[in-house]
């Protein structure tokens, strides 16, 4: 497995900078004019794709109130699932005029499936890549199904134990084109004192692939501080404005915090530079303010060197402070005047 991935052509993974995914999900509250708009936010906000969920009602459940068919507790509590993915889904028939519009905006456009129909009908729309929801991540003949399209597969792990996340990878490992992991908390929203951020290196320790963030805290700070951790995708979840309600309005992102979470996050990336020593372009300037040796008062030739008429003091072209000890008890070359930086040219080596 490479350690890089491909989607619409952008290179991503270690070394790279984030790749930024809008996630539109339900946001769009049933109009194709607003999901266009996501489509032209996220673009705006510098995002590198847009990411739809492409399932009905009755490809993800069934319609149903028995036990387990109606919510308790969160933010969807007291709504049949059958009822909350109604009003959720992105119709089937706008995915064509959806990706169309992506396409002519300059944004990747892909889609988390949630069955075989589902993929086959991207597959028809040449969807570049496929997200593998939290949920859906023990659905290993789903994943295997989609890996078989030859594209890429980005995995959330929410939820996930390490076997799961095993078998889940074994499973894309079969025809994918490369594989991303994402660290994810599947509440909604997830508190950010349980995003446990630090699981993004620990998941690049034990997989050979990209890792990323699928992040639903509120705000953008944990995003960012994963960038710093390594993380080479975000994903977010954006809306126009929270007010206007919908399934996932509450823990998304309206479009300036988008902006405002793609520019931090890149200025995070940028910011980690190298972990090689030395001096930074910018540094080089600050050298004449370092400590070194000077003549602190007027030095008769042959005088020797004292802790009275030697300092280690600002400027920094003289010789270094830690010359001090073998300098002290030399003697002057020459006539040394107050404020003159020390060098050996200064030193009788005859007399040291």
């Amino acid at each position: 497995m490479t350690q890089t991935i491909r989607i619409d052509g952008r290179v991503i993974g270690a070394g790279h900078s984030p790749y930024f995914i809008a996630e539109i999900s339900g946001n769009h509250n049933g109009e194709i004019e607003r999901a266009f708009k996501l489509i032209d936010a996220a673009k705006d906000a510098g995002a590198d794709a847009v990411k739809l969920q492409t399932y009905t009602a009755d490809t993800i459940t069934i319609d149903h109130d028995g036990p387990g068919f109606v919510i308790e507790g969160g933010l969807w509590n007291g709504r049949k699932l059958y009822e909350l993915y109604q009003e959720a889904h992105t119709p089937w028939e706008w995915h064509p005029a959806l990706f169309e519009y992506a396409r002519k905006a300059g944004i990747a456009c892909f889609s988390s499936p949630f069955d075989y129909s589902a993929i086959d009908m991207l597959e028809r729309l040449g969807t570049p890549a496929y997200k593998i929801a939290s949920f859906e991540i023990v659905d290993t003949p789903l994943i295997r199904y989609a890996a078989k399209t030859g594209k890429p597969l980005v995995i959330s792990t929410g939820m996930a134990v390490r076997a799961e996340i095993d078998s889940a990878v074994a499973a894309a490992r079969q025809g994918s084109a490369g594989i991303a992991l994402l660290h994810c908390i599947s509440g909604y929203p997830a508190p950010v004192e349980e995003a446990n951020l630090l699981r993004i290196p620990a998941l690049a320790q034990n997989y050979d692939c990209p890792i990323g963030l699928s992040d639903h805290t509120l705000g953008v700070e944990a995003s960012i501080a994963a960038v710093a951790l390594g993380a080479a995708i975000i994903e977010k979840h954006i809306t126009l404005a929270r007010a206007d309600g919908g399934p996932d309005a509450a823990f998304s992102l309206e479009p300036n915090e988008l902006t405002r979470l793609v520019k931090g996050a890149r200025a995070a990336f940028a910011a980690l530079g190298s972990a090689e020593y030395g001096r930074t372009a910018s540094e080089e300037g600050s050298m004449a303010f370092r400590r070194s040796l000077y003549a602190v008062r007027d030095i008769a030739t042959g005088e020797a060197f004292t802790d009275a008429n030697v300092r280690s003091i600002r400027p920094g072209f003289g010789l270094p402070p830690s010359r001090l000890p073998e300098i002290l008890g030399a003697h002057a070359a020459r006539q040394i005047a107050r404020g003159t930086p020390l060098s050996v040219e200064l030193i009788d080596k005859e007399r040291s």
